[in-house]
Order: C-alpha cells, then sequence, then structure tokens
C-alpha cells in the first residue's frame, strides 16, 4: 500500500504539487475562522435557574422555592446531578448534564419540567433560565462614568440612578445585538423607581387600606385597545389611553369618593422617585459605579467577540449624552493576545529552528528547502482539522505542536534520496533524467518508508490513550492530543507523497554526497567514545543504572500538578465580611479597601463586584466582593522583573492590615471555572452533608484544622452558614381573628 502511494506520488507529482497549493490556499481560509481563545473551555453543561423571591429569607427561598425545583429535574435524560444555591430574596438551581448533551437540548427538557411545577410554586414567582454561556463567558466588563462639569438639561448633575437609566435603556439594548453576545448584565447604582408611601394615620381618617391604593393604581394605569369602527369606507381603530405618564398624574389618582368629593393619592401618601432595594453594587478605583458585563454565546470564538463587543462600545459613546462615557475595564482581549502571541513565538522560534538545523546539516538548500515546507503545508492543513472539529487555536492545542517530529519522516527520506541521487551521478558520471530520477527516489523511500512510518505510528499511539479521558481532563486534553496526532498524520502524508514528488521534480543538478563539517566533528567526538563504550560496557552499563536509581530518589521529592497554571496577568482577589453586613456598609468597606491597594504601581484599574447582579447568573450575598485587580503591561512596571508571587505577597500585606475582612487570592478566569464547575470558588472544597446545622460547623472546624497543618496550603475557610440577622413577625391567630384579620393581610 505505502510502495502504490509513494509511485502513484511520483507519476502524478504535479497533481500533488497542484492538490498541495489547493491545501494551503484552504489552509490559509480557514487560518482566518479558526476560533482563538486563551484555554480550553472546560466548562461542564449546565443549566442555570433563577428564581427572585422578593422578601424570601435564605430558609424559605430553599423550602418553597430551590427544593421544589431540584426535585423536579431529577430523572430529566442525560442528568449528571443538580445543585442549589439560596440566597435572601433569590434561589439558584443549578442543572449538570452529561458532556456531549446539545445546551439546547437541556434547556427545553428543564423548561418542560419548570412549566409542569411553575403552579406549585408560590404566587407570582417566576423562573427564569440563565443566558447560554460557559465560565469563560464573561468576556468583557465595562463601567460608566459622567465627567465632574457633566449636567443634564435641568441643569442638574448626573446621579448614580441616571447612570443605571443610560445603561439600561441606552447601552444595553445597543450592546446586546452584537454579534455573539447572549447578554448584557448590569450592576451597581440605583434603577428608578416610583414610590407611594402612604400615611397610615391619613389612612385611618379616610377608612381607607394599602389595598385600596393598590386597586386605585392598577385601575388607574391602563391602555386598552377596542378592537375598530367602519365609517363611510374607512376603518377606525379605537384605543383608551389611560397610563400615567407624571408624579402629578400619580398624584391626581381618585382612591375612593367620600359625598362627590374624590380623595386622591396625594391627599393620603407621598409621591415620589426612589430606588428599588438593591442586592448589588459595584466600585471602580474606591468609588461607587455602574458595571456593564457582556456575556458570550457557548461556542463562540471569545477573541472576536471581546473586540466586537469593544468597536460596539465605542460607537455607543457617540450616542450617550454629553460628558457621559462607558471604559472598558476587562477585555479578554488582552489575555487571549498575550497567549496567542505566546504560541506564535514559540511557534515561530521553533520552526526557525528547525529550519535553521535542517540547512546546517543536509548540506543542500532543496532538500532542505523541501523538508522546511512540509512545516508550514502541515500547519495549515492542521488548521483545517481543526476548523472542521470546532477545536479552538489555544494553549494546549497549539502549545503542544513539536515540529522536529512533525519533519522526522521528511528528513529520512529526504536524506536517503538525495543520498542515493548522488550515488547514482557518481556511478553513471551525468545527471539522471527525469525519468531516472523517479525510480532513484522511489527506491530510496521505498527503503527507508518502513520505519519513518512505524516511527510515527508508534508517536502517535503514545497520543490514543488521551481520547479516552472524560470529564474535566478530557476537555483538557482531547484539543492537544487531536491536534498533535492529525499534524502528525498530514506530516506523514506529505512525507509519502509531496516529498518524493518534490524531490523528483527539483533536486535536478549536481549533487556531491560527502559529510558537512559539522557531522566530521561529531563523528570525531563520538567514534572514540563509542570505542571506549563498547571496551567498557560494565562501566557505562554500572553508570546508567546509579543515574536511573537516582533519579528514582528524586522523583519521590518531585512535586506534581494536573497542569501547570496558565497566569492570566491580571488577579483576583475575594473580600469576605461578616453575614450581617448591609449593602452600604459593604460599599464604603469596599471602597476603603480598594483605595488601599490602588497605591499599588503595578495596578492599572480596579473595579469589584458585590452582592448579586440584576441577572443572577453569579449569586453573592453583600458581605462577598469579587475586586479584579487589572495589572499595567510588565514593562510600565517599576521593577519589571519583579516575580507576579512577589505582587501577590506585597498585596496581601497591604489588605491585611485592613480589618473587618478576609481574603482569597485567585485570577478571574480560574475563579469562575472553580464556581461553574464545582460550586466553590476555590482550587479544593471540601463539603460537609448532614442534618444539624451544629454539628456540620463543628466538623468543618475540626477539617479546618487538620487542613492547615498542610504545607502550601492557605487562604483557609469556613463558608459562612450562621450569623445572618433576621426580624421575624409571627401573626398572633387569636389577636387577629378579634380584629377580623387573616394571616395574609397582616403579612401584605
Amino acid at each position: 500500500m505505502l510502495d502504490f502511494i509513494i509511485l502513484f506520488s511520483l507519476k502524478q507529482r504535479w497533481l500533488i504539487l497542484f492538490t498541495v497549493f489547493l491545501l494551503i490556499g484552504l489552509g490559509l481560509y480557514n487560518y482566518q475562522r479558526l476560533p482563538i481563545d486563551a484555554v480550553p473551555d472546560i466548562s461542564n453543561v449546565q443549566v442555570q435557574i433563577n428564581t427572585e423571591a422578593p422578601g424570601y429569607s435564605p430558609l424559605e427561598s430553599e423550602q418553597r422555592v430551590s427544593f421544589p425545583i431540584e426535585t423536579a429535574m431529577a430523572g430529566l435524560p442525560n442528568l449528571d446531578y443538580t445543585r442549589s444555591l439560596s440566597r435572601y430574596g433569590l434561589s439558584q438551581v443549578t442543572v449538570v448534564f452529561e458532556d456531549g448533551t446539545d445546551i439546547y437540548f437541556a434547556r427545553q427538557l428543564v423548561s418542560e419540567r419548570l412549566q409542569a411545577i411553575v403552579t406549585s410554586l408560590p404566587v407570582k414567582l417566576i423562573p427564569t433560565l440563565g443566558p447560554i454561556a460557559t465560565g469563560l463567558g464573561e468576556i468583557f466588563m465595562y463601567t460608566v462614568s459622567a465627567e465632574p462639569e457633566a449636567r443634564k438639561e435641568d441643569g442638574t448633575p448626573y446621579t448614580a440612578m441616571d447612570l443605571r437609566s443610560i445603561q439600561d435603556w441606552i447601552i444595553k439594548p445597543q450592546l446586546v445585538q452584537t454579534k455573539g453576545v447572549t447578554e448584557v448584565n448590569s450592576l451597581g447604582g440605583y434603577k428608578k423607581e416610583y414610590h407611594v408611601t402612604p400615611y397610615p394615620n391619613n389612612l385611618i381618617a379616610y377608612d381607607l387600606t394599602i389595598q385600596d391604593i393598590v386597586n386605585a393604581l392598577e385601575m388607574n394605569n391602563l391602555n386598552v385597545g377596542a378592537g375598530y369602527i367602519e365609517r363611510f369606507g374607512e376603518q377606525w381603530l379605537i384605543r383608551a389611553p389611560g397610563q400615567v405618564k407624571t408624579l402629578d398624574d400619580i398624584r391626581n389618582i381618585a382612591v375612593v369618593t367620600n359625598q362627590g368629593v374624590p380623595i386622591r393619592l396625594s391627599d393620603v401618601a407621598d409621591v415620589l422617585i426612589g430606588n428599588e432595594l438593591r442586592r448589588g453594587a459595584a466600585t471602580l478605583n474606591g468609588k461607587e459605579a455602574i458595571l456593564g458585563t457582556a456575556f458570550m454565546f457557548m461556542g463562540e470564538n471569545s477573541r472576536t467577540v471581546a473586540k466586537n463587543a469593544a468597536t460596539k462600545l465605542k460607537e455607543i459613546n457617540d450616542t450617550l449624552p454629553s460628558g457621559v462615557k462607558a471604559d472598558a475595564v476587562y477585555d479578554r482581549t488582552k489575555l487571549v493576545d498575550q497567549t496567542i502571541a505566546t504560541i506564535q513565538k514559540n511557534l515561530l522560534e521553533g520552526a526557525l529552528l528547525v529550519i535553521f538545523v535542517l540547512f546546517f546539516l543536509l548540506g543542500s538548500f532543496h532538500a532542505a528547502l523541501i523538508t522546511a515546507v512540509v512545516i508550514p503545508v502541515s500547519m495549515l492543513m492542521t488548521v483545517t482539522g481543526m476548523v472542521s472539529n470546532r477545536i479552538s487555536g489555544n494553549l494546549m492545542s497549539l502549545g503542544a505542536l513539536d515540529f522536529g517530529l512533525i519533519v522526522d519522516s521528511a528528513v529520512i527520506i529526504v536524506e536517503n534520496s538525495i543520498r542515493h541521487l548522488a550515488l547514482a551521478q557518481k556511478s553513471q558520471k551525468k545527471i539522471p533524467d527525469i525519468k531516472q530520477r523517479i525510480e532513484i527516489v522511489f527506491f530510496a523511500t521505498k527503503e527507508v518508508i518502513k520505519p519513518a512510518f512505524f516511527g510515527v505510528v508508534i508517536i502517535t499511539i503514545v497520543y490514543i490513550p488521551i481520547f479516552s479521558l472524560s470529564g474535566v481532563e478530557g476537555k483538557l486534553f482531547h484539543p492537544m492530543a487531536f491536534t498533535v496526532v492529525m499534524a502528525l498524520l498530514f506530516a506523514l502524508l506529505l512525507a509519502l507523497t509531496f516529498v518524493p514528488a518534490a524531490v523528483a521534480i527539483f533536486v535536478n543538478g549536481r549533487i556531491e554526497e560527502k559529510e558537512n563539517r559539522t557531522m566530521q566533528f561529531a563523528h570525531q567526538i563520538y567514534k572514540p567514545c563509542l570505542e571506549l563504550a563498547l571496551k567498557r560496557p560494565w562501566v557505562l552499563t554500572g553508570m546508567a543504572i546509579l543515574i536511573f536509581l537516582s533519579s528514582l530518589f528524586i522523583l519521590t521529592r518531585l512535586g506534581s500538578e494536573f497542569v501547570p497554571q496558565l497566569d492570566e496577568g491580571d488577579i483576583a482577589i475575594h473580600a469576605l465580611r461578616i453575614p450581617g453586613i448591609g449593602l452600604e456598609q459593604a460599599v464604603m468597606m469596599q471602597s476603603q479597601l480598594e483605595s488601599a491597594i490602588h497605591e499599588v504601581p503595578e495596578i492599572d484599574k480596579l473595579f469589584s463586584k458585590i452582592g448579586t447582579s440584576e441577572i443572577a447568573n453569579d449569586p453573592m450575598p453583600p458581605n462577598v466582593a469579587d475586586t479584579f485587580l487589572i495589572m499595567k503591561p510588565r514593562d510600565q512596571w517599576p521593577e519589571p522583573t519583579k516575580p507576579k508571587l512577589q505582587l501577590i505577597k506585597e498585596i496581601r500585606d497591604i489588605v491585611n492590615t485592613i480589618p473587618g475582612n478576609k481574603y482569597e487570592f485567585t485570577q478571574p478566569i480560574k475563579m469562575r471555572f472553580n464556581e461553574l464547575i464545582s460550586g466553590v470558588r476555590s482550587d479544593v472544597g471540601i463539603k460537609i452533608f448532614g442534618d444539624d446545622m451544629d454539628i456540620l460547623i463543628e466538623t468543618a472546624g475540626k477539617i479546618k484544622s487538620l487542613l492547615e497543618t498542610i504545607p502550601g496550603a492557605s487562604d483557609l475557610r469556613i463558608e459562612q452558614v450562621t450569623g445572618l440577622p433576621i426580624l421575624t413577625v409571627t401573626s398572633n391567630r387569636d389577636a387577629i381573628a378579634r380584629y377580623g384579620l387573616t394571616v395574609l393581610t397582616v403579612q401584605e
């Protein structure tokens, strides 16, 4: 079979060359379509179910919302497991499916189950599905701010409520239309609301209840349609607008009429503009800010989507009021570009080194050039295979390529072909014609093709067990194995077809079969060493055994890790505070923390997310803040050679001087991966299950004490599950019965 392929390639040499040029063109085309990312996306297939439950305590959220939803998900096809999180006013259930499950199929299954149980949930609670994104979905973040001298049309400065309205009504609707963006999340500022605050004394005086006010608002704020009428051949649509437009419209709503005199809302209540009870906030460089986050569709090219979002944000800035601007604070493109630049540098240096060695050792310009061409051609063919199989170009998939292995078969075939062509010229005293060259190259290739072929096969077989990995390991290493195997097989195919054809066509001049000076020098060193080894075989064998035993001892002292950690460049800090802290107090403490950290000269931008954002993809209580430290380029550091670990230590020393906080240091992408995969943010999380909370807390303390004895363990903490103050209002049923009231009336 191999002989037939080689012979066919030599006879159809021009067809082979033409095919190679077509493959190069296809590879260049697919190179523009190759998805680019920093690391493989190892997130599992999951669907988040978020249910806002205003006023519900964590216990009620768990009992009345999380538990029924989580129970309803049992038995779904391809279900792996479920987990839930119950916070004040929020329930989040995460449904994790087996790898390979189509995300849209999974979301459809979850939606069907939710429709079946929605009637059993408390009234007015509507579960919603989270965005179609993964742990790498948060690709772009920006803040909305106003210049100090900026003024609204009425001459007043912009407030946090005004900026949040601009974010929700101007920026978000435009940015979400960016190709590849599935959702834009808002955090910080104040959402504008119209508040009606009754005076209890006035209500009593007019014999009214709060429900009367609610009914009056509902009955006087409607737009309705009433079909149409035909008149004189024309069709007249009928509508009855009744929606209020201003605060005065609300104030003039009549609640009841007493003896022909209307009692209006302004008589029994204040009507004013206020804000919602917010669950989260954002800060920038120690000051409150409005933060927007763009989420990428699952499977999209993060580099392209982030660039599109940045471009769109620049366009949106032109539509904002004078003095208001939206600035990017986190752009995934930066990390991806740094990673790809590292890969390109390594691949380019590796390719140039291999090409240099080929030219230096083969001694023939044509032979070295033919061999060197195999590197870019096989790479372009590999890119085509990656695009066809939806494999992104990242640190794992492209960083594992070894050009020495890729050109191994081609070097063997070219070197042997050159040797036989030189011998033929020497024996025939002339340069062989094309027919003779084909015969010589065929014989030379056939002579060495088996060891070259089996060498590639053996290397390929080494990677096959990687394809049996599943879960996180499979998602991480499959792209690497697939890319390497493709590159090796494409290089072998080129060695069997393109290389013999190119040698037969282009190596048509006079060739001398001789060793260059480098190989002569190598022989002079190697020959006496080999003779000495053959004379003293037991000495050499003993030395080899001694070195092997020494390496076994060193192996026992060698640390191990799943994969080296990717240095994202930026730093993320969890700031943890006592559970009962209010949001405003948390913002004040976070501002104090950021003001201290911002003095570090290596930091460019510093922003934080406190509590839960509008879309609860990352539900946190007010006592937890995610702080993002966006670093300057290293050449702008006072000490560009300073290790990152030393910088983290310096920052840790600064933050430890601020009371009321505990800290965990991590990285932005790493933080989201840990949380989405396991539900915890740290590298290692231990979950304890049981019914008695006191025993669980006591057990957790013992485990923490044990973990603190492990060398290298840091940032150990027990998740706070107690200490949240709750004010409980319990109805006295006997008392409310005497007044003719119900529990629901008192609760409302």
